[in-house]
């Protein structure tokens, strides 16, 4: 280092006068300047000694607007960006082009309530099932306790992800949860509630695909449970049950097809039953061939006379299924293991049942032998003659005893 204190001296001048001179070395060149006064000469003497400092601890005085705060501010990200190859102006320009404020910092209880009132619209409006909107306010209720009193914009994907990942969930329930998490911020994004969409960079888990295989009743245990349901209550469950069994319409209560299903959508005459899109779990409609054994079930037990959900019908088919062993879909899922079965036909039983061939091909396939689908839909009643009802009432719906 080259430091070298810079001295005062007086100096007389050729005209006589006298001058005060600041003299030394700055990074080895020599220093000298003449000054009228001396304090002129010590001011001087200061910043050439800062400068010498300076210098010799890799520092540099220059002229500046900028505040200390500023100054070290700017010194920081210098140091952020040195080693990335481009100069701090190229990331300055990127921000300005592409960030934008969120017009207001959107708490997320009342981020939460205006998306769930919009898909309540929707759901009002046939564009979405009791299930799926069920399933929506659940997972945002989390999100909700999970999070609290925080803005949507405050969300980071750090914490989204420790979000999704407690508990440690199954790779299909973590993106079940990643996907309704997903919609909410593209409705936060498209309301300026966020500048960008933290779940982008939220990683998706790609499940590989396994052909499983369905639950189901075997023909012998079907015919047995429709018999016991002919001598149970009068019979008022044989049409319920015959139309998830004999012809797959999904069974939940409420919200599923079975509750929207009207009598007259179910035609003897025709041989059809007629699943409109209001009706259907996925929107499309589709037309179910009314097997020759579920018409004698139909014409036993008539849809005019026998209602399809009953009162209570929630908690009391929870109960039937719990007694016989019943889940949840197993009706259905035995009644397109027996159609492929009988009929070899894969994009007919799609059809039938509304699925897509690929649900048919991995879940269902060979599942049944064509003897015992034979035996299945040769399912017929037997206990007919026995229901007796009694006056029918106001209501027009009779009373099995």
């Amino acid at each position: 280092m080259n430091h070298t204190k810079f001295a005062i001296s007086r100096f007389e001048n050729r005209n006589g006068t006298t001058s005060w001179r600041v003299e030394g070395r700055l990074h080895g060149i020599r220093f000298r300047k003449n000054f009228k006064t001396r304090e002129e000469a010590a001011a001087e003497q200061a910043v050439l000694e800062i400068k010498a400092l300076n210098a010799a601890n890799g520092l540099h005085s220059i002229a500046t607007v900028l505040t200390a705060e500023q100054v070290r501010e700017a010194e920081a990200l210098f140091l952020r960006v040195g080693d990335k190859g481009r100069p701090l102006s190229f990331y300055v320009d990127f921000a300005l082009a592409n960030y934008r404020e969120p017009e207001k910092q959107k708490p997320l209880s009342e981020a939460i309530a205006e998306y769930v009132a919009a898909k309540e619209h929707e759901f009002a409006q046939g564009q979405l099932s009791v299930p799926q909107l069920k399933r929506i306010r659940c997972d945002l209720n989390r999100l909700q306790k999970h999070f609290g009193r925080v803005t949507v914009a405050g969300l980071t994907v750090p914490n989204l992800l420790a979000y999704l990942e407690q508990g440690q969930p199954s790779l299909k329930t973590y993106n079940n949860r990643r996907g309704i998490v997903s919609t909410f911020f593209k409705f936060a994004f498209h309301r300026s509630w966020i500048v960008e969409n933290p779940i982008a960079k939220v990683p998706h888990h790609r499940i590989r695909r396994k052909r499983g295989v369905a639950q189901t009743l075997s023909a012998a245990k079907a015919a047995k449970f429709m018999e016991e349901m002919e001598g149970f209550e009068g019979g008022r469950w044989v049409p319920y049950f015959a139309l998830c069994l004999f012809a797959a319409i999904r069974p939940s209560v409420p919200g599923g097809e079975i509750t929207r299903l009207k009598p007259e959508d179910v035609n003897l005459e025709t041989g059809l039953i007629s699943i409109s899109a209001e009706v259907s779990k996925v929107r499309e409609p589709r037309k179910v061939a009314i097997h020759p054994n579920l018409a004698a079930w139909l014409r036993a037990y008539p849809l005019k006379k026998f209602r399809l959900i009953v009162p209570n019908g929630q908690q009391r088919r929870s109960r039937i299924a719990q007694e016989h062993g019943l889940t949840h879909d197993v009706l259905r899922h035995t009644f397109i293991s027996m159609f492929v079965a009988k009929y070899r036909s894969i994009g007919e039983a799609a059809i039938q049942a509304g699925n897509s061939e690929g649900i048919i091909r991995r879940h269902y396939l060979d599942l049944k032998t064509a003897a015992e689908a034979e035996e299945f839909f040769s399912i017929l009643p037997k206990w007919a003659g026995r229901a007796r009802f009694l006056a029918t009432p106001s209501c027009g719906l009779p009373v099995a005893v």
